[in-house]
């Protein structure tokens, strides 16, 4: 990778966590209109499990050592995909995007050799205003795939929470039973097999990986229908910087969707949402997903907010 005259790429450490977290804030404010990260996020990603900072990440610096430029693998599982991210300052790092890609894909091609694998899948993201970062990917032979879509709503005109329908009942997992969490995990795991990037876990294995910020106990739920397993809600606290809740999963079993489950759940989810005093809510949706029920979403008062593209390509395992 060539680099500016006085200008520097290393490895970072947690100690270069404020200034990651500079970068991260240029970026998003570009990409998404306010930063949408905060120094923990940073951290997480700096300690995730299958990530290894000294041979995951790279950190670029500008002269005065100011940082301009953060990439980084992540794969949450350990399994699947690999995710390629690389968030510049978009004044003055934005040449070095495709050159750091070239650097993380070298890695993932060194990461399917370790794991006796013969390709690895890379994944990123695009945003709307990231037409260059689309055409680079593009030229390192990446494709779109798919989008997401991030939906939102306020919370100030919550209406009460009106009764489930007949027979189905919601109530908050209880965290301290294992047969609770054996039964979330259950519920999700067989509600999303039918998706194209379900990475399935056994329960040992969805228990250690749950991360930090999805443990906010008291927001995750449980759903019945006449009295047989039915739904589960999963929240997470990464949109507290924006004063929301946020709907990380939403599972459904097969033979209960369409039977006002979801609905239930989600406006429950609502409800302790804003009796803890946030203002609003959210969840992003998979448009790929043949079950992402848009139109239930908006059915409990969600709109479309913005949408991320997803690129990918297959990275032929490097010889070692």
């Amino acid at each position: 990778m060539t680099l500016p005259a006085g200008w520097s790429a290393r490895r970072p450490t947690l100690d270069d966590v404020p200034a990651i977290l500079a970068v991260v804030h240029a970026s998003d404010t570009f990409a998404v209109g306010y930063p949408d990260f905060d120094a923990e996020d940073v951290r997480s990603a700096l300690i995730a499990p299958f990530v290894d900072p000294a041979r995951d990440s790279w950190l670029v610096t500008d002269p005065d050592g100011t940082a301009v430029a953060w990439s980084i693998l992540a794969n949450p599982s350990g399994v699947g995909r690999e995710w390629v991210d690389v968030l510049v300052d978009p004044d003055r790092g934005a040449d070095l995007r495709a050159p750091l890609l070239a650097r993380l894909l070298e890695r993932v091609a060194e990461r399917a050799a370790e794991r006796g694998l013969p390709a690895l899948t890379a994944r990123a993201g695009v945003y709307a205003p990231e037409t260059r970062w689309a055409g680079e990917l593009a030229e390192a032979g990446f494709t779109r795939i798919k989008r997401y879509i991030r939906m939102s709503r306020s919370l100030a005109d919550l209406p009460a929470e009106p009764a489930p329908p007949p027979g189905v009942t919601v109530r908050p997992l209880r965290a301290d039973d294992e047969n609770d969490l054996r039964l979330f995990h259950r519920i999700y795991d067989t509600a999303f097999r039918d998706t194209p990037d379900h990475d399935p876990l056994d329960f040992e294995q969805w228990r250690d990986l749950l991360p930090s910020y999805g443990k906010v106990w008291d927001e995750w739920f449980l759903a019945e229908v006449d009295g047989e397993p039915a739904g589960a809600l999963q929240s997470s606290d990464q949109a507290l910087d924006q004063d929301r809740g946020w709907v990380r999963t939403l599972s459904v079993l097969p033979a209960y969707r369409r039977r006002g489950v979801g609905a239930a759940l989600l406006r429950r989810a609502f409800a302790v949402y804003a009796a803890k005093g946030r203002e609003g809510a959210g969840l992003g949706v998979d448009l790929a997903n043949p079950t992402a029920p848009v139109t239930l979403y908006r059915s409990v008062g969600l709109v479309e907010e913005r949408w991320v593209d997803m690129y990918e390509r297959s990275v032929p395992a490097s010889r070692v």
